[in-house]
């Protein structure tokens, strides 16, 4: 062994600096592949540091996040005595309450929904609430000469054409607008509003009259506890509150959680960058393979020669690939630079975007993790080539012009290959936020690069079989396409994977936007009207029906309500699949109902009989159900109004949720909820009613019924509209980071073709071709692979937003003509103008030196 071991040796040694050697030459053919592999580490690096810094900067915020150490939050209902010494026991307390609500001008003529949060002496206890002009508290929320004061934000002032001194009403109090609001510390745990910030105080509140029984309201409770308190104490608090109130009803959350949502839409976009960014590299891998393979072939007289002094094949391999993983790593850390930037960068443009000091930093662990992929993505795409080399013998090389044609390796390379392949696959899985989401994904790269190989060969069997024509550039191109080593496959695959992308992205874009444009507007209602009272039902739909008598009016009765179990366990303690998490997240509208509501349809079980009295019992939506795995006879346990509701499930439903009706993840049986105080929600849809007709509709509900909330369902649908195209920019440009790999990799492959390219070149010319006949002739070429490209990924583009657009999001999907002329000219520009700018030089070499070593 030792024998043996000193004599392996040397020669690993002897490898290192054959492969140092060699490299003193420069990086001539590797430029492309440094640029693919820098450019997949720097994405993934990037992203997953810019996601660690916005999370960190939440954690390490946590508590002026949340405006406080812990929060207690309630809806529809305040703390009990007993409830309240306990919160008041365990450090300062801070009171707030929000709610939507409609406020008006004095006159009645105009009004606009906004987000109420009245606050009580102690808000905020950490962080600052920052106005313009600075007021104290008593200044901005004191009650003077008639009127509570208000701090807004700028928007509404916008709104209403209003100023700073101006009064609205809400509800039935009058409020003066006395600061706008610069800074509100905690508003991100508050969640997403769709309206402009109202702030005023408690007092204020119970002035306006708009909290009365059953009404949307959220009361929260936030403690600063003492110095020094510890994550272990305030894990303390929330047990012995849970031990304590078990049926309290209310959401515990901590300085440690203090914005649950955005840190998980932060893991979702992030993981979806990283995937993004995993499909760069892995199209890089292409380029890598293409460089490879070019740079072998350069070398064939080294390698023949090598192996006719006799050189063991492990010799070849050994030279080569320490030259690879050198230059590799000079890609990675080039990659790893520019992902250690970015997050500074990020956090320069996030910092008008999010309130939290999201302001860059190192993560060690988000580089390394991308530095693993760039590195195994170059050993996955290297080694086949370096198998093909390694197994010709030196005769081969010697007599042939390269070894490309020469098939497969053996297994073991393949084998090999497939083992780095995979394990790239499931560390990307593992480590992912959804796993389903990410094993979707790659299938599809792994599918969409078999289809593309399948769509090469096949334009290369109709280029074989294409009957001949009489144009001498056309039939030279076509000949191009089909022949020995010829560029179709490597241009297809590269251009392939980033246009299919682009086309999803787009359709799925375009799909979205026609929607919320037309066809849903078109469907839903004109109005949503909350917070109406049981005694008010009535009066309110007589005027409804005087101000939209062409209108349809549908109410029904809504209280909330937070899942708390399913058959007797808790839900914090089962593993729910992420598709069915957000019916578990916080609570949700509920309602009960005598008969089967509109837009929905039984699949399974029975409605319960008219005057049912027995057991509480609740139909639920069929798709959330098979996503909880519940089934029929399964027990819910809700807790609305502080108290725990227990139903077994009658029946399951499928909902229309995209008419955007009244629907209800939960329908419970009338006797459920028997002297429950709630409020009522109604729809009015009038698809005729012109903008000034609404308009009244609003003014009239809004003077008569002030603590009724109205919602016109357009603007909501523009505010989405706005917010999809705002995701959809962030979007394409990620994807764009794919396309731009496909490029750089489309150019490798061009210039790995312009060796054989030359030859054929110089051979055509001797024999009479004229430099007109060699420009239309690769021009056909490029032509013909573009459009075979594009018109793959308009059928591959399509098929993977229908299945996005019908199956995920259930809405219709439609087909944009713009999106299709748009790839064709894309594909055609690509691979023409990079094959013509690669092919220029080419057709001015001098024909003796090429002809000599012919």
């Amino acid at each position: 062994m030792s024998a043996n071991g000193s004599a392996a040796s040397p020669s690993l040694k002897l490898a290192l600096r054959f492969a140092l050697r060699e490299m003193r030459n420069g990086l001539s053919g590797f430029y492309i592949f440094l640029a693919c592999i820098a450019l997949g580490v720097a994405a993934i690096g990037g992203v997953n540091s810019v996601a660690n810094s916005v999370t960190s900067g939440i954690s390490t915020q946590g508590q002026g996040i949340l405006g406080g150490d812990i929060r207690f939050q309630l809806n529809q209902r305040e703390v009990n005595a007993e409830e309240r010494a306990f919160v008041e026991s365990k450090g300062r307390v801070a009171v707030a309450a929000n709610m939507r609500s409609m406020a008006r001008l004095a006159d009645g003529s105009d009004q606009s929904l906004v987000e109420v949060k009245a606050v009580d002496n102690a808000y905020p206890l950490y962080g600052s609430l920052d106005t313009e002009p600075k007021l104290d508290r008593s200044g901005l929320f004191a009650e003077r000469e008639g009127a509570f004061g208000a701090a807004v934000a700028q928007i509404f002032l916008d709104r209403l054409n209003l100023k700073l001194g101006d009064r609205v009403l809400l509800g039935s109090a009058t409020f003066e607008l006395r600061a706008m609001i610069s800074n509100e510390p905690d508003v991100l745990s508050d969640g997403f509003g769709f309206a402009p910030r109202f702030l005023i105080s408690l007092e204020g509140l119970r002035a306006a009259g708009l909290v009365q029984p059953g009404s949307l309201v959220e009361h929260s409770y936030k403690i600063a506890l003492p110095a020094g308190a510890s994550e272990a104490d305030i894990a303390t608090i929330r047990n012995e509150a849970q031990e304590k109130f078990p049926q309290a009803g209310w959401t515990i959350r901590s300085r440690s959680n203090a914005a649950p949502s955005l840190s998980a839409n932060v893991e979702r976009f992030s993981q979806f960058l990283t995937l993004v960014g995993l499909t760069a590299l892995i199209v890089g891998g292409v380029g890598v393979a293409n460089a490879v393979r070019a740079y072998l072939d350069a070398k064939r007289g080294v390698i023949a020669t090598f192996k006719s002094l006799g050189a063991p094949g492990w010799f070849v391999i050994a030279v080569y690939l320490i030259q690879i993983v050198l230059i590799a790593l000079l890609g990675i850390a080039a990659g790893l630079i520019l992902a250690a930037i970015i997050p500074y960068v990020a956090g320069y443009a996030l910092q008008s975007v999010l309130p939290i000091a999201a302001k860059g930093g190192f993560y060690p662990g988000a580089l390394a993790w991308a530095a693993l992929f760039g590195l195994l993505t170059t050993l996955a795409f290297a080694i086949l080539p370096l198998g093909r080399a390694r197994d010709i013998p030196a005769t081969a090389l010697f007599r042939e012009q390269g070894f490309d044609q020469r098939g497969w390796p053996k297994p073991v390379y393949i084998v090999v290959a497939a083992l780095l392949v995979a394990t790239l696959c499931i560390l990307a899985v593992v480590f992912a936020y959804d796993r389903r989401i990410a094993i979707t994904f790659i299938g599809a790269v792994a599918f969409s690069f078999l289809v593309l190989r399948a769509v090469s060969s096949l334009v290369q069997w109709l280029a074989r079989r294409a009957p001949r024509v009489r144009s001498t550039a056309l039939r030279l191109a076509i000949g191009n396409i089909h022949r020995p080593g010829a560029l179709t496959p490597s241009v297809v695959l590269s251009l392939g994977l980033g246009l299919t992308l682009l086309v999803t992205l787009a359709l799925i874009d375009g799909s979205l936007r026609q929607q919320l444009a037309g066809n849903l507007p078109e469907r839903a209602p004109n109005f949503f009207f909350v917070d109406i009272q049981s005694t008010q039902v009535d009066q309110f739909t007589s005027l409804l029906q005087k101000a939209a008598p062409q209108g349809k009016i549908v109410s029904a009765p809504m209280l909330r309500g937070r899942i708390v179990a399913f058959n007797g366990t808790d839900v914090g303690k089962l593993t729910i699949p992420p598709e069915g998490a957000w019916v578990l997240r916080g609570d949700r509208g509920i309602t009960y109902a005598k008969k089967i509501p509109e837009n929905s349809v039984l699949t399974a079980g029975n409605w319960w009989p008219e005057g049912y009295t027995g057991e509480p019992l609740v139909s639920f939506s069929a798709e959330e159900a098979r996503n909880l795995g519940l089934k029929l006879g399964d027990t819910v346990t809700v807790n609305a109004l502080g108290r725990n509701i227990t139903a077994r499930i009658a029946n399951f439903r499928q909902v229309e949720w995209e008419s955007l009706a009244i629907n209800f993840v939960m329908v419970f049986s009338p006797n459920a909820f028997a002297g429950a105080p709630h409020a009522w929600l109604a729809t009015l849809t009038d698809p005729s009613a012109t903008t000034q007709e609404e308009a009244t509709v609003m003014r009239e509900v809004t003077r008569a019924f002030p603590a009724v909330t109205s919602v016109r369902v357009k603007d909501a649908i523009s505010i989405a509209n706005e917010l999809v195209g705002q995701l959809a920019v962030a979007i394409r440009a990620a994807a764009s980071v794919a396309l731009i790999a496909s490029i750089l990799v489309l150019g490798g492959a061009l210039a790995a073709g312009n060796r054989a390219r030359v030859h054929d070149a110089v051979v055509l010319k001797t024999l009479g071709a004229t430099r007109r006949t060699l420009i239309k002739a690769f021009s056909y070429e490029y032509v013909i692979l573009g459009l075979a490209t594009a018109t793959f990924a308009l059928l591959a583009g399509g098929l993977a937003a229908w299945y996005v657009i019908v199956r995920v999001m259930k809405l219709p999907a439609s087909f944009q003509p713009e999106v299709a002329v748009s790839t064709l000219v894309l594909a055609l520009v690509l691979t023409v103008g990079f094959g013509l700018a690669g092919t220029w030089r080419i057709l001015g070499q001098k024909a003796a030196p090429i002809l000599r070593n012919l």
